[in-house]
């Protein structure tokens, strides 16, 4: 489900009332491949309910510059709302997911390989009133950027 922020707490709230386990991670979601499907189902398999904070397109574009995002925040949205792995999607519209992820104060935060624990937004909070910080491998040779670079080498 598509969620706003005001309806996420109350969401996770009867989810923990019912002794379930809150999994958050975020990012841009821009084109989904194997990669992201591989991360958000190895993320949901650290609890019951995995909420994913979704960059906005303004957002995406302070991230990764003027052409980007591809797909836009609502087709990004649905297509991860689709996946059975993903039980929340909650579009945030600030640089970090600091503000969302202390609203939702998951069980477990989840982000890629290619943070360290003291470089992942939110850990310090998380680790502070006892939940855990998962980090997860990337699947080796899938990413949106090489993606897009090669759809721009092909279309030459």
């Amino acid at each position: 489900m598509i969620i706003s922020k005001n309806e996420v707490r109350k969401k996770v709230e009867a989810w923990k009332r019912s002794g379930d386990i809150i999994v958050f991670t975020n990012g841009c979601f821009d084109i989904i491949h194997l990669g992201h499907i591989e991360y958000l189902n190895d993320a949901r398999s650290f609890g019951t309910h995995l909420i994913v904070g979704v960059n906005t397109d303004a957002s995406v574009r302070k991230l990764k510059g003027d052409d980007r995002p591809i797909n836009s925040e609502n087709d990004r949205a649905k297509v991860l709302d689709s996946l059975t792995s993903v039980d929340g999607v909650v579009l945030f519209d600030e640089e970090t997911p600091i503000d969302l992820i202390q609203l939702v104060q998951p069980d477990v935060l989840v982000k890629g390989g290619d943070y360290t624990l003291d470089s992942i937004v939110g850990a310090h909070e998380v680790l502070t009133y006892g939940g855990r910080v998962e980090i997860i491998p990337f699947l080796e040779g899938y990413s949106t950027s090489k993606i897009i670079s090669k759809i721009i080498a092909h279309a030459k």
